[in-house]
């Protein structure tokens, strides 16, 4: 297998200046996925418990000059460290910045004290006079049977709520939650199909909800009934689980403040949603086209939480 590519400023930027820093956040072990059209940052999608969460860009966005190459469809998989890859972007922005070209590359060379040659993401960089390389440790590439999965879990963990609803403030949300956190461990999430969210949160001593209505919808939505608007939110909210207008899901409040450092990534807006039969509660973040209100289809990231309890 061969991978090559040239870096591009403003991909290194974006990689640097946003995304590795949530992905360190988010901490654990990540894989680096690289397709010929794709490259993605994946934690935990292959059996492991926890916060899945995926990060993808395009290839134009990142690179030039990208080549890849493998027997399983150009496809190759490894894992890396967040922090060791993190520090390797932070001094390739200030070569690039420079104007000298980068390149990263797959290659294999013998450690310091070992017998045997060992994997690494190549940082090269050649001026007239001098050559800067870092390299980065990583593991040694997935097998194609574990690519395959990594693939097939990466088309599950895409699939969609059917209702989708606007959070008004990433940064007010995770102080909020972030206070809850002391009063209880597991948060209650209910989404209706009118632009409705509910976080609840119950302890042997307190009981604390919150409510947020008319957010804006994305995909399947519905008309709350005139007459229970004067109901309380815990009324109005089991009536909606009663129609089939609304979910409700229970997650780890570690859970759920892990996916929203994803705010540091910088999105324009990010949605809630809960995938069908409750099995996982998502938390997707959009990104505009610099200057505009388009949404930027060269890069996604979103998480998936999963569920203590399967709720209504």
């Amino acid at each position: 297998m061969k991978f090559k590519a040239g870096m591009r400023l403003e991909g290194l930027e974006i990689l640097e200046g946003r995304f590795m820093a949530a992905v360190e956040r988010v901490g654990g072990s990540w894989q680096l996925y690289l397709t010929r059209d794709h490259v993605m940052f994946l934690h935990n999608l292959l059996g492991g418990d926890g916060v899945q969460c995926v990060a993808q860009f395009s290839v134009s966005l990142l690179f030039h000059d990208y080549h890849i190459s493998s027997r399983n469809a150009d496809r190759i998989a490894f894992s890396v460290e967040p922090s060791l890859l993190h520090r390797a972007l932070r001094s390739s922005l200030s070569i690039l910045a420079h104007s000298s070209p980068l390149q990263m590359k797959l290659v294999k060379k013998l450690p310091a004290g070992s017998s045997r040659p060992a994997p690494f993401l190549s940082f090269e960089t050649k001026g007239q006079k001098s050559a800067v390389i870092q390299d980065v440790p990583i593991s040694r590439p997935l097998s194609a049977a574990d690519v395959s999965d990594l693939h097939s879990a990466l088309l599950s963990a895409q699939e969609l709520p059917e209702t989708l609803v606007q959070v008004p403030d990433l940064q007010q949300l995770q102080g909020l939650v972030d206070r809850l956190r002391h009063v209880g461990d597991v948060l209650s999430v209910s989404i209706t199909r009118y632009g409705d969210l509910h976080l609840k949160l119950s302890s042997s001593l307190v009981t604390l909800g919150f409510e947020f209505r008319g957010l804006r919808i994305l995909g399947v939505q519905a008309s709350p009934l005139p007459n229970e608007t004067s109901l309380s939110p815990q009324a109005r909210m089991e009536l909606a689980i009663q129609r089939g207008e609304a979910m409700s899901v229970q997650v780890s409040m570690k859970h759920l403040l892990k996916s929203i450092q994803c705010h540091l990534a910088k999105p324009d807006c990010t949605f809630f949603g809960i995938a069908p039969q409750g099995a996982c509660l998502m938390v997707i973040f959009q990104f505009f086209i610099p200057g505009t209100r388009q949404t930027d289809k060269s890069i996604s990231l979103h998480c998936r939480i999963p569920v203590l309890d399967s709720g209504s």
